[in-house]
């Protein structure tokens, strides 16, 4: 395959951002990788497609989609092709994530606390205590080190000006990192030269860094304390997930009835008895993590967790009651957020949020349903969302009923374009919209951020959903040193 015949099929849209090709042809960063694969031929290519499918299906890395009839598990769809971002950009990427979560970790603290944000005007209190997340049980409880946010995917999407817009910040269970971690496997596999020629950066230290930072975030006074994964069990869509970083970190996973809280500290179920557990890294939400608090009927938590950590037995990770700092409606105070407490200019842009529970911006959306996009403040997974331009008129009519019934819960942000990534699709590259999801691990020593993170992509031509529940698929990310 020559290098034409791979390009000449590729159709970049002027109007989008192309993150290969640009004014003057095929972007620096990619240069090396093009011209490498310019050689291949056909067979060559679909060879190594097949081999990246076979490796995901004999690895077992799957999701789970609840709502199809098609079965619970799926592979996930994976492009050979990688998304490349040169290193100048990955820092400021990396700086304003840094910024956001310290504002963010602030944040936390100050709205379960003393609440200065809400007496000084910044934020409603009226959006605060509206939100379901917002946890008084976490009022005026004394958190390990400081620290709320010691996990967090922040995701990042490219517009037509080329800059990186921050869409939205996951701070209370964030996933997607164990296909970071294969994405980055399966391309060694397939292109096993590819990533010393282009000097990219690795991403294999991250089990490495949270295990460390697990650790150091114990409470106890202990030499080597004992850390668990929690997970719901093999029916979460993240289980894969779940094992995968246990395993790599060397640690327990357990579920809920694993453990057992006596005299307020949480012990784990051995074969040689009870062992006190000291940090868990927690992958059930927070209604679910302690009946005697929280839902009653919950089966995934620990009777008596809440009180433990409460107490400062045990250390959480993440902190419960985080779901208020990624409410859709507080991203829109993001930049006030940032000046407030950091009395900085915000590195990384907000998308323009419009907050529905103002009659005027309501009368502005309604007006320019097609130009939107609509999303429910505490929905996940690309559910509770209308694209505007690709919505039927009812669709757009049940939204504004369901908007006038509830405008706190709803959001509305301008279609951004979203930027395309080549992908080899049915034998030829092929432009498809992309997002970034870049890992922060906040620690007592500061914030560590692995150089990559979790591209999505949305394989359906024309579509700008990337999550995978909803037909989008992820490929490696590379960053450049």
């Amino acid at each position: 395959m020559s290098e034409v015949s791979l390009l000449q099929t590729y159709k970049e849209d002027p109007k989008i951002w192309d993150e290969m090709f640009g004014n003057k042809g095929i972007r620096p960063t990619y240069e090396t990788f093009v011209s490498s694969i310019a050689n291949l031929s056909a067979l060559e290519m679909n060879h190594k497609d097949e081999l990246a499918k076979k490796l995901f299906m004999s690895q077992g890395i799957t999701f789970t989609v609840y709502s199809s009839g098609e079965g619970i598990e799926k592979i996930f769809p994976f492009d050979i092709v990688p998304r490349i971002i040169k290193a100048d950009e990955w820092r400021i990427i990396e700086s304003g994530i840094k910024q956001r979560l310290k504002a963010l970790n602030i944040f936390l603290k100050d709205i379960y606390d003393q609440q200065f944000i809400i007496k000084d005007g910044i934020i409603p209190a009226k959006l605060i205590y509206s939100c379901p997340n917002f946890l008084r049980e976490m009022v005026n409880v004394n958190v390990p080190f400081g620290i709320y946010t010691h996990i967090a995917g922040v995701d990042l999407i490219r517009d037509n000006d080329g800059q990186f817009y921050v869409l939205e910040d996951n701070l209370r269970t964030p996933s997607g990192v164990s296909y970071m971690l294969e994405n980055r496997t399966i391309t060694y596999r397939i292109f096993p030269d590819q990533l010393p020629k282009n000097n990219v950066l690795p991403v294999k230290e991250y089990p490495d860094l949270l295990l460390r930072n697990l650790l150091a975030l114990s409470n106890q006074q202990k030499s080597d304390p004992t850390v668990v994964l929690l997970t719901p069990g093999i029916f979460n869509s993240a289980y894969f997930e779940h094992t995968t970083l246990a395993r790599l970190m060397g640690i327990e996973l357990v579920e809920g009835r694993d453990l057992v809280v006596d005299n307020h500290i949480v012990y784990m179920k051995t074969t040689k008895g009870l062992k006190q557990v000291d940090v868990i890294y927690r992958r059930v939400d927070d209604e679910f993590i302690d009946p005697l608090v929280f839902r009653a009927d919950s089966m995934l938590g620990v009777p008596g967790l809440y009180w433990a950590y409460r107490k400062g037995n045990v250390n959480i990770i993440n902190a419960m009651g985080n779901g208020v700092a990624d409410d859709k409606v507080v991203y829109a105070y993001m930049p006030q957020m940032i000046k407030y407490y950091l009395n900085e200019e915000p590195i990384l842009k907000n998308v323009p949020t419009y907050q529905l529970g103002e009659a005027e911006n309501r009368k502005m959306v309604f007006e320019k349903m097609n130009q939107m996009v609509i999303k429910k403040t505490n929905e996940s997974g690309g559910y509770g969302m209308l694209i505007g331009n690709s919505a039927t008129e009812k669709e757009m009519d049940d939204f504004k009923k369901a908007i006038e019934a509830d405008p706190r819960s709803f959001i509305a942000q301008p279609i951004i374009n979203l930027s395309s990534a080549p992908c080899y699709i049915d034998g030829k590259l092929q432009p498809r919209r992309v997002d970034l999801r870049p890992y922060a691990l906040y620690g007592p020593d500061g914030i560590d951020i692995v150089p990559g993170g979790l591209t999505r992509v949305a394989l359906r031509e024309g579509s700008l959903v990337v999550n995978s529940s909803q037909g989008g698929g992820s490929k490696d990310t590379w960053v450049l040193a």
